[in-house]
């Protein structure tokens, strides 16, 4: 099973995701994206600070101005 970390604020795509069959993990610090094939974030704090340091090498996908379907889709293309 797939497994994708989604922001906290997400809750449509959360749900969305798991009606889809992936494995969905409630993201709230940087450390809760390990294990996960890709992310989804909010944008709303994308890069506060002007740093860009993480170490997370999976796929992250900005849902802001997305609908929950069009994140689903870029999910699914992911994989």
């Amino acid at each position: 099973m797939k497994r994708v970390g989604v922001e906290g604020t997400l809750t449509d795509v959360k749900d969305a995701l798991q009606q889809r069959g992936y494995e969905v993990v409630d993201v709230k610090q940087e450390a809760d994206v390990d294990g996960c094939d890709c992310c989804v974030i909010s944008g709303q704090d994308k890069n506060v600070m002007g740093m860009q340091d993480t170490e997370y090498k999976g796929a992250v996908i900005n849902a802001n101005g997305l609908t929950a379907d069009a994140i689903c889709q870029q999910v699914d293309a992911r994989f």
